[in-house]
């Protein structure tokens, strides 16, 4: 009997030892982890807008009150630099410059009857007819007619610059993008009267995670979509990588994603022409930079 159970015990042994080795045989060798071997980059996702280069889109306001006479454009219309916007009332102030000017040319005819005095007195001192003390006092009479007309004229120069001011004109080429004045209205000086935008100069504002920091670099090819445009997408490049964190300006377009968001913004050139417009919404998709 006992010969027997150390038979069977040998067999079950032996059984173990083969399963065992079969088992060692099957089994695909672990692969050693790459020590220092970057891990597959992701592409980083953020969100944007559509905004005008600095310089490129400007509030225009009027620089003196009063009361709009006229208001030449309306919204969408092309302007260049220098034309005219809108214009306020200023028939008064006409007035007054045309009082101005005619002082003028009275101090002017003063100064020149004043300076044919004095050459005259000049002569008669040195034919030594009159005394010093008429010469010194017909100089004078001069530099006073000089310094009246001096001053009419600083009143004229005055005059003109305030009736520049009550024309709007169009600091720089571009569209109206804002019109926020009507013909009759009274507008204060600084308030703003219409917003001018170069179309030509757009770019994308975009918002990242600050998490992904060290995934961003100047260069790095982006991909632009809109929801307005279905299937849609056009390239851009990052212009200007952030320099620091800062909260989150946009409003998130999931209502459920968080508004106190600490993120870095990206400044995004278009590499191609886009139907985008100014103000409008988008998503980006920037490549991540190489890992050194």
């Amino acid at each position: 009997m006992r010969m027997r159970t150390l038979a069977l015990s040998g067999i079950v042994g032996a059984v173990l030892i083969v399963t065992a080795g079969w088992q060692a045989r099957g089994a695909a060798p672990a692969a050693p982890a790459a020590v220092g071997a970057p891990a597959a980059a992701r592409v980083v996702a953020a969100e944007g807008r559509v905004v005008a280069y600095p310089g490129a889109e400007v509030k225009v306001g009027a620089e003196r009150p009063g009361r709009l006479v006229r208001v030449v454009v309306q919204e969408g219309q092309t302007v260049h630099r220098g034309d005219l916007l809108a214009e306020i009332e200023s028939e008064e102030l006409r007035a007054s410059l045309a009082e101005a000017r005619a002082h003028v040319a009275e101090t002017e005819a003063e100064a020149r009857l004043a300076d044919l005095a004095r050459e005259r007195r000049r002569q008669l001192f040195q034919e030594k007819i009159v005394a010093v003390h008429d010469l010194d006092q017909a100089t004078r009479d001069l530099e006073i007619a000089q310094a009246r007309r001096d001053t009419a004229g600083a009143t004229v120069a005055r005059y003109e610059a305030q009736l520049r001011k009550s024309r709007i004109l169009a600091p720089i080429s571009g569209t109206v993008t804002l019109r926020r004045v009507d013909e009759g209205q009274t507008v204060e000086a600084g308030d703003a009267a219409f917003t001018i935008a170069d179309l030509s100069r757009l770019r994308v504002e975009g918002e990242a995670h600050e998490a992904d920091a060290g995934a961003i670099a100047v260069g790095a090819p982006v991909i632009i979509s809109a929801e307005g445009f279905p299937g849609r997408a056009w390239r851009g490049r990052v212009a200007d990588g952030p320099d620091s964190v800062t909260l989150r300006r946009l409003k998130p377009q999931d209502p459920s994603r968080p508004t106190d968001t600490r993120i870095l913004a990206v400044k995004v050139a278009f590499s191609e022409p886009t139907p985008l417009k100014l103000g409008t919404t988008v998503e980006l998709k920037i490549d991540p930079a190489p890992i050194p």
